[in-house]
């Protein structure tokens, strides 16, 4: 089992920036993809970023250019730095892990873009 505990969200004016933490504990090790999704109210989650052990990368295509995501030599914490933002980034942010099929989720971090 996976625990991701999330950090960074907050609230920003349009075009500021804000940087999300995941760290992983638990059976750490071995997890393959960590990445972001978001959730808007009213909408269905949708991934943002994705990075596998090997460094591959996806990115969804709103926030490609803005958004950078990446992961620590451990393998167990990803980052998100989010610059550029603007109100319909405005969404509570949920970091995942993907381990030998199995999915953990975050509780979860709001991140609030003023305009």
């Amino acid at each position: 089992q996976v625990q991701l505990v999330e950090s960074g969200g907050g609230l920003v004016q349009a075009g500021g920036s804000l940087r999300l933490s995941c760290a992983a504990s638990g059976s750490r090790f071995d997890i393959n993809t960590m990445g972001w999704y978001r959730q808007a109210p009213g909408k269905q989650r949708e991934l943002v970023a994705a990075i596998d052990k090997g460094g591959r990368i996806q990115y969804a295509d709103s926030v490609k250019g803005r958004f950078t995501i990446s992961r620590d030599n451990s393998k167990t914490t990803v980052y998100l730095q989010m610059n550029s933002l603007k109100p319909e980034d405005t969404a509570v942010y949920y970091c995942n892990a993907n381990r030998f099929g199995a999915e953990s989720w975050g509780q979860g971090t709001q991140v609030t873009v003023s305009s």
